[in-house]
Formats: structure tokens, C-alpha cells, sequence
């Protein structure tokens, strides 16, 4: 079985400011800011949402196959997802665009601030959802606004079982949007703050949304684990203990790629996310969104 994974390829350009954010940002001068951040560090990487939710989801012995856009400076990405033996050739080349690229600083207690170029990802509607007997799971992960709406239609239409996963896409859609999306969801995944965002947008609380047809709400909740919610039951699952915590880049996506897994495999949710969060830990342990390896001991378990 091949997992279809919609959305975004970029490239990641991190830095870390040794600092902390609050420091640095006054509250009641917001109307007029203009900081700089001091970044002794700096790292182009590989990233994207589709891009990493793939690598973890190769790693764990999965299919992936990848349907999104870039742009000609791209092609070291896909000599990259080819050596790892990804499917690729869903991947759309922009002549006249960029790749994505995201500038990320990261703060002393890993707080994020991001400037986001979509580029060629604008275009990832061009490319609609291949019709393959094999793909028989998939994930509509932060793409262009218009390639997210109209994948989910076509996974949809194909009876193609998914995650919806907005992420920092959220605030491109409104309420009735949000509500269609769940409509035609099988699982929603989104982090604490995005929960609470979809619940404003929507005007559905998360016990409300997962008392659809749904079949889990997934919260994830950092260091403190994850929340499942099933027919507005919530299941706490703990977190697990990072040996280091380097750079959050791409930890969702990490617990996207072993949640992928673990239904394709059939688990319940519950085993779905205490994979996830395993995974989150080590890669936490790593910078960079696609620098981490599944140790052979958890690849055993998984």
C-alpha cells in the first residue's frame, strides 16, 4: 500500500537566536516594532511538510508518494527523495517559480518566528490526485490554499481515507471551509494552538468535532504528549523524554509520518501516537526537519 502526502516541499533556511523572544519584544509597542535578531547560527535544509512527513514515513518502511510543486532550483530535492527510493513522480516543476523557502529563528526556549516564501507551492493545484489503485491512505498537509481544497475534494471523491492536517495553513480558510474539510476527513491532526483556532473558526469545540464521522481528532501537546479524542472521548497519551532538545523544526511532521504508519498497519490510535511521539523525541535530538534516524530497535517495535 503507498501513502499519497500532499503538500509542501521548501527549502529551510534555520537559524537560532540564543536569546529569548519575549526579551526582545515589548508588548505595548507592538504598533511600531522593529527588531532584529542576533543569529550566530545558520543551515539550509531540506524541508517542507511533504518533504518531511515523507522521510520519517521512508524511515519507518512506508511508501511514500509525494504530490506537490516546486520550482527549478528544486532538483537536488528530488536526486535527494529518489535516493531514498520516494515516489516522485507526482512532483510538479514550476519553470518560472522558486522552490519554497521558509526562514526560521528559533529562540532559547524554542519559540519559532517564520517568514514564509510559497513560490512554486502556489501552483500545486495544477496537479490533482492520482488516480492509483495502490494509494489507499493519504494526508493533506500545508500546501497552497487552493491545492488543500481541492485535493481534499479529490481524496474525497476517490474514497481515499485521510488525515487532514492544516497546520500553519489554518488561518487561510474560515469557518464553513474548516467545517468542509472535516466533512470530508477521515482524522484531523493539529497542534494545541491550532486546535484552539479551529474550535473559534468553527464554532465547534474539539469534543463537538470529534463526535462526527470522524474517526480521531489528534492534538499534540509538545513535551506533554498528545490528546486522542474519539466520539468525544479524550485519551491522554504522555509524552516522551527528548535526550536533547535541539530544534523543534519538523517535529510535527516526524508524528505525522509514524501516525501514517501505524495506520497503515491497522493500530488503533492510541498506539498510532505513542509511536508519534517516540519518533517527535528523537527528532528533536537533531537539527533540521530530515537530519534524524528510527533507531533499529524502535523500527523492531513499529
Amino acid at each position: 500500500m503507498s501513502v499519497l502526502i500532499c503538500g509542501s516541499l521548501a527549502f529551510d533556511t534555520i537559524t537560532n537566536f540564543p536569546g529569548r523572544f519575549a526579551q526582545q519584544i515589548l508588548p505595548d509597542q507592538i504598533h511600531i516594532l522593529n527588531v532584529s535578531f542576533l543569529v550566530p547560527t545558520l543551515k539550509r535544509e531540506f524541508g517542507g511538510c511533504a518533504g518531511n512527513i515523507a522521510y520519517t514515513l521512508q524511515q519507518l518502511g512506508g511508501s511514500p508518494v509525494v504530490l506537490a510543486a516546486i520550482g527549478p532550483d528544486g532538483a537536488p530535492y528530488l536526486e535527494r527523495m529518489r535516493g531514498w527510493g520516494a515516489d516522485v513522480g507526482h512532483i510538479r516543476v514550476i519553470d518560472d517559480s522558486y522552490t519554497a523557502q521558509a526562514i526560521i529563528i528559533t529562540d532559547g526556549d524554542n519559540n519559532q518566528i517564520t517568514a514564509f516564501h510559497p513560490g512554486a507551492m502556489q501552483y500545486a493545484h495544477l496537479s490533482k490526485v492520482p488516480a492509483r489503485d495502490d494509494i489507499r491512505l493519504a494526508i493533506v498537509a500545508p500546501d497552497g490554499r487552493d491545492a488543500m481544497i481541492q485535493h481534499a475534494e479529490q481524496l474525497a471523491a476517490a474514497k481515499i481515507p485521510f488525515i487532514f492536517d492544516p497546520g500553519q495553513g489554518l488561518p487561510m480558510f474560515d469557518g464553513a471551509e474548516l467545517r468542509r474539510f472535516i466533512e470530508l476527513a477521515t482524522w484531523v491532526a493539529v497542534n494545541d494552538y491550532e486546535g484552539q483556532m479551529l474550535a473559534e473558526r468553527t464554532g465547534l469545540s474539539l469534543e463537538a468535532i470529534s463526535r462526527s464521522h470522524l474517526k480521531g481528532l489528534i492534538v499534540t501537546l509538545g513535551a506533554q504528549g498528545c490528546d486522542v479524542w474519539e466520539q468525544g472521548a479524550r485519551t491522554h497519551v504522555p509524552g516522551v523524554v527528548a535526550e536533547a532538545v535541539l530544534d523543534p523544526t519538523g517535529c510535527g511532521d516526524a508524528f505525522r509520518g509514524a501516525l501514517l504508519h501505524g495506520l497503515k498497519q491497522g493500530w488503533d490510535l492510541a498506539r498510532c501516537v505513542r509511536l508519534g511521539n517516540q519518533v517527535g523525541a528523537i527528532k528533536i535530538a537533531h537539527r533540521g526537519p530530515q537530519n534524524h534516524v528510527v533507531p533499529k530497535a524502535l523500527l523492531a517495535q513499529a
